[in-house]
């Protein structure tokens, strides 16, 4: 256990931040597998823009490197250019 005060504040504020970092990140990826599904062009293009903003958000939070981020927005147009 934790022997100062503000090493007992760090401990609750990482959890409290690792908690929503994993909310953030685990609904982003659920957005992107919900997109790599589609197969409708008009529907995956509607649904583009809002999944690539979700990935930029996690990588200026730094849940995600910003190279991540860079590769999962260029496969997912990829995908989008396909259909």
């Amino acid at each position: 256990m934790a022997n100062h005060k503000s090493a007992l504040k760090r401990i609750r504020s990482s959890e409290a931040k690792r908690v929503v970092n994993r909310y953030k990140h685990k609904t982003t990826r659920n957005a992107i597998k919900k997109l790599r599904e589609l197969t409708d062009k008009k529907e995956a293009e509607n649904m583009f823009p809002s999944v690539a903003s979700m990935i930029d958000r996690l990588a200026k939070k730094n849940i995600i490197h910003a190279n991540k981020a860079a590769n999962l927005k260029s496969g997912l147009a990829k995908h989008v250019a396909s259909l």
